[in-house]
């Protein structure tokens, strides 16, 4: 099963999510500090005009990872065949160093556009072992696993998130998008300790790490991506570079969507935060 041939060169790396709104800037050549992009799969699997035409000239210059928001790991009946062909064709045609998805079901007979948790058990776990040794062999690559915010928890969970989360991936020979903010803000609405998940994962399954901004709504936060990574996610943060210090981290912004340069900023605070950490271990 293969990666990318620019893999290698991804270590320690900043990126951002590539959104249409910063197309001008970055199609202007303006230099920037951002390494490297991820693309939302969905937003160029039909697309066959310009945000596929653009997605190929960022190519040429830069990673690009791929992040999908429908593949729905853990549905039970899911047919995946014509949503895998597409993926594949955009995949082999970009040749991203990482396809990623997340762990989840959007939903049970459609997609109903919303990342739903699973219960942690053993049915659900070999559900998505299942699902993702399918995906990655449709898709002829490996496949990172994103842990999610959710606001319920199942009473018939038998096992903690992290502890589902490694099992889902080691059982597929997949890997861990670890977002530090979705660890963060499920720790505060559930009342664990987001050190412990972090500290408990694996440092070779985790391929990537996210970062975002969440809202605080009094009682429970909700995963927005709508403003700056809260200082509390950096400090987590902090403990998730010193021990994943080869996995490249992304600024995910995908509402309120600021100017390229602010979105630039934070890109290059968790550059400092990384460096930081890893200095002061």
């Amino acid at each position: 099963m293969r990666g990318s041939r620019h893999e290698r060169h991804l270590k320690r790396l900043f990126g951002a999510g590539l959104r249409r709104e910063h197309f001008p800037f970055l199609l202007s050549g303006t230099p920037h500090s951002v390494d490297w992009f991820e693309a939302i799969s969905e937003n160029y699997m039909d697309s066959f005009g310009r945000p596929r035409q653009v997605l190929r000239r960022m190519r040429e210059n830069f990673p690009i990872a791929l992040h999908g928001v429908s593949m729905s790991i853990g549905q039970t009946d899911a047919r995946r065949e014509e949503y895998l062909r597409k993926l594949r064709i955009l995949a082999d045609e970009i040749d991203p160093f990482l396809v990623s998805d997340h762990l989840c079901f959007t939903g049970a007979h459609g997609n109903l556009h919303d990342l739903l948790p699973l219960p942690y058990t053993e049915e659900a776990a070999l559900v998505v072992s299942r699902n993702l040794k399918e995906a990655q062999d449709s898709l002829g690559r490996q496949i990172a696993i994103e842990n999610v915010s959710c606001y319920l928890r199942y009473k018939s969970s038998e096992m903690t998130e992290w502890e589902f989360l490694v099992q889902c991936a080691s059982r597929a020979g997949a890997r861990i998008l670890l977002d530090v903010n979705n660890v963060y803000v499920n720790a505060r609405n559930h009342g664990f300790d987001g050190r412990e998940f972090i500290n408990s994962i694996p440092v070779d399954l985790v391929a990537q790490m996210h970062l975002a901004g969440h809202t605080d709504t009094g009682d429970f936060l909700f995963d927005t991506h709508s403003d700056h990574v809260s200082e509390d996610v950096w400090k987590l943060f902090e403990l998730a570079a010193t021990r994943f210090k080869d996995a490249p981290v992304l600024i995910e912004w995908d509402e309120s969507i600021p100017e390229f340069s602010e979105l630039e900023a934070e890109v290059n605070r968790a550059r400092k935060v990384a460096l930081a950490a890893e200095n002061a271990k």
